[in-house]
C-alpha cells in the first residue's frame, strides 16, 4: 500500500475524469494536515469521447483500463472503486422548491430530515430521457423563518428549502457506467465536473463573495457560478479547445496534429498581442516545401473562436442574475486556460476580473512521487481530475463518520451493500473492519445488530 505514515484515518480514494482529449485516474488520500496526498496517476488517451459524452465505448474502456493500470502500478493499489466525473451538452440545472412537514414535534432538525427532503427531491418528475444527478440544498426555511443555511439542530415543524438539481441524459449516464463496468471496476459517485474542479481551484471566501468557475476542456467548458457560498447556476458549453484546433487547422491549411502544436506552443488569445514579423515554419507533407503562418494570423484564429467561446459564458452568467453580485470575478482552469493572453481577453470581454485557477494549493508533497509528475499535477488541465478526488474523499469520511454513530449499521441489505461500494483499495476495507470492531466492544452491540457488508 506504500508508505502509511500518520495518515490511517483517511481512506484511499480514486478519481476518473473521463474527458474529450485525456481519461485521466488519480489515487489519493487526505494528510492530517488536510492537504490532498497524491499516491498514483495514470494517464491515456480518450479516443472515444465527444463533446464530453462517450461515443465509443471499446475506446473508451481500453483508454480506463490502460489509466488503471498506470495509476495502480504507481501507487501500489487495487483500484477497485471510482468517483467519475460527467459533463457534455445534454448536462441541465433547473430550480426547485421543496416542503417538509416534522412528526416529531420535541427534537431538533437532524440530518435525517434533510436527508428526507432531498430524496423527495430525486422523485421529481423529468423530461423523457432525463434523470436528476445532483440535488443540491440552498437556502433553508424553517416554520416561515428565511435564510437558514444550516437548519441541523434547530426546532421546528415546517422546514422548506430551495434547491438546485443538475439532470442529464439517462443514455448519457449509463453509457458512462457501462464503459466503468466493462473496464472491472464500480461507480461510487457520480460528480459533475465543474463542481469538481471548483473543489480544487477556489476558495471558500470565494464562493462567499460571488464567483463564476469557467472550466476550458477539450470538449466542452463548463460553468458553475457560486454566491454566498452555495451554487447558484450551472452550464454546459459545447466547444472547448479541440474546436479552437479545427479552427487552426482549417484556417493555416495544417495536419490536426500541426495545429495541436501551433496552439500550445505559439498561441494566444489577444492578437494584437502578438508582433508582425514573427513567423512559424511547418514542415510540409512528403517532400513538399514548408509552410509558412504568422502569429499575428494564428492568434487572430485563435481570438475569434476563444470570442465565442466567452461570449457564450458571459451569457450564462447574465442569464443566473448574478453578474453584478460576483465580486471574485472570472475563474478559468482546464487545459483551455493555459493558453497565453486569454485572461485579458475575459476581462476585455465580460468586464471582470479573471486570473487562472490552479489546484497546486491542495496538494501535498509525496515522497515517493517523481518530481516532475508531481508538478504536472499543478496544472490547471488536472483540476477536475484532482475536485473529483476530493470530493470522494469528502464522501468516504463521511461514511466513516456515520459509521462511527450506535445503530447506523441497522439498515436494509441494499443500502448496507451500496456503502461497502466506496473505498479505493484495500485499506478503506481494513478500516472498516477496524471501525465495526470499535463499536462491538465500546459499545456491546452484537454481530446480529447490524447487517455485514
Amino acid at each position: 500500500m506504500g508508505k502509511e505514515k500518520s495518515t490511517i484515518q483517511s481512506p484511499i480514494v480514486v478519481g476518473l475524469d473521463i474527458g474529450t482529449t485525456k481519461i485521466c485516474v488519480i489515487v489519493g488520500r487526505r494528510t492530517q494536515h488536510a492537504k490532498i496526498e497524491v499516491l498514483g496517476i495514470g494517464k491515456a488517451e480518450s479516443a472515444g469521447v465527444t463533446r464530453g459524452v462517450v461515443s465509443n465505448i471499446q475506446k473508451t474502456v481500453q483508454g480506463i483500463a490502460q489509466a488503471v493500470e498506470l495509476a495502480s502500478g504507481q501507487s501500489n493499489v487495487e483500484i477497485r472503486v471510482v468517483n467519475v466525473g460527467i459533463a457534455g451538452q445534454h448536462i441541465k440545472s433547473l430550480q426547485h422548491r421543496g416542503i417538509l412537514t416534522r412528526r416529531e414535534l420535541n427534537t431538533e432538525i437532524s440530518k435525517k430530515d434533510i436527508d428526507k427532503l432531498i430524496d423527495d427531491m430525486f422523485k421529481l418528475v423529468m423530461s423523457p430521457g432525463e434523470e436528476i444527478i445532483h440535488v443540491l440544498p440552498q437556502e433553508f426555511t424553517i416554520d416561515n423563518e428565511p435564510g437558514v443555511k444550516d437548519p441541523i439542530g434547530m426546532a421546528g415543524v415546517r422546514l422548506e428549502a430551495n434547491f438546485h438539481i443538475i439532470s442529464g441524459q439517462v443514455t448519457a449516464v449509463k453509457n458512462i457506467m457501462r464503459c466503468v463496468t466493462n473496464a472491472g471496476l464500480q461507480t461510487q459517485e457520480l460528480i459533475l465536473e465543474p463542481l469538481a474542479s471548483s473543489e480544487s481551484v477556489l476558495s471558500d471566501e470565494e464562493k462567499e463573495a460571488g464567483i463564476a468557475l469557467v472550466d476550458i476542456g477539450g470538449g466542452t467548458t463548463d460553468i458553475a457560478i457560486f454566491h454566498e457560498g452555495i451554487i447558484r447556476h450551472t452550464a454546459v458549453i459545447p466547444f472547448g479547445g479541440n474546436s479552437v484546433t479545427e479552427d487552426i487547422r482549417e484556417g493555416c491549411s495544417v495536419m490536426r496534429n500541426q495545429a495541436e502544436l501551433l496552439k500550445t506552443r505559439f498561441g494566444s488569445a489577444l492578437a494584437e498581442e502578438n508582433k508582425e514579423n514573427e513567423i512559424i515554419c511547418v514542415p510540409g507533407l512528403r517532400g513538399r516545401e514548408p509552410k509558412e503562418i504568422s502569429v499575428k494570423n494564428l492568434a487572430y484564429v485563435i481570438q475569434a473562436r476563444m470570442e465565442e467561446i466567452i461570449e457564450h459564458v458571459y451569457y450564462e452568467i447574465k442569464s443566473s442574475g448574478y453578474e453584478k453580485k460576483l465580486i471574485g470575478g472570472v475563474v478559468i482552469t482546464g487545459g483551455g486556460a493555459l493558453l497565453k493572453h486569454l485572461s485579458q481577453l475575459v476581462e476585455y470581454v465580460t468586464g471582470l476580473d479573471c486570473r487562472v485557477g490552479y489546484p497546486n494549493e491542495h496538494l501535498s508533497k509525496y515522497d515517493d512521487m517523481p518530481k516532475t509528475i508531481y508538478d504536472d499535477l499543478k496544472s490547471p488541465m488536472y483540476a477536475t481530475s484532482i475536485g473529483l478526488l476530493i470530493k470522494g474523499i469528502q464522501k468516504a469520511e463521511e461514511l466513516l463518520e456515520e459509521m462511527k454513530q450506535p445503530g447506523v449499521f441497522v439498515e436494509k441489505p441494499r443500502d448496507a451493500k451500496e456503502k461497502t461500494k466506496r473505498s479505493g483499495g484495500g485499506l478503506f476495507d481494513k478500516l472498516l473492519a477496524k471501525t465495526k470492531d470499535f463499536i462491538k466492544d465500546d459499545m456491546n452491540v452484537s454481530d446480529e445488530d447490524y447487517i455485514k457488508p
